[in-house]
């Protein structure tokens, strides 16, 4: 029978698969939340999809730069995800301002909105390293959801 270390190394496994597939099966949870149409027949993700494609010519490359470089604090795994969010969110903003193009204003506000409060110690630390003064969006900070 299983006795001694072999057991314990079986046991240990048994834990940190359990482990790892119910943290694997929350976040896929999520991401399935985000797909159920709300009462406007459209999901979380339809959204999102629909403000990056429209406001699309509205960003140029200082602008796609600057989102890339604001990003860049965020694991590289979820990378891609934070930027279709945030950028949804920025774009938003910019159509529902009727801009002309996306600008630093525009990106640092939906950037602020768009992440959730427990992010905003790296945004400011991030906006401190490009000398960016965040005065003017203390309101958005606490205005923030999450």
């Amino acid at each position: 029978m299983l006795d001694g270390w072999f057991l314990w190394f079986i046991l240990f496994w048994v834990v940190v698969l359990v482990g790892l597939f119910a943290i694997g099966g929350f976040f896929m949870f999520r991401k399935f939340l985000k797909l159920f149409p709300k009462e406007d027949g459209k999901s979380i993700i339809d959204w999102e999809e629909y403000y990056v494609n429209e406001s699309l010519h509205l960003w140029d490359d200082k602008a796609k730069a600057l989102l890339e470089e604001l990003c860049s604090p965020v694991p590289e795994l979820f990378r891609p995800v934070a930027k279709q969010k945030i950028g949804a969110k920025i774009g938003q903003l910019a159509l529902e301002e009727k801009l002309k193009k996306v600008d630093l204003d525009v990106i640092i506000r939906g950037y602020i909105i768009a992440t959730p409060k427990r992010d905003h110690r790296f945004l400011r630390k991030k906006l401190a390293e490009m000398e960016i003064d965040v005065t003017p969006y203390e309101e958005f900070f606490l205005l923030s959801a999450k």
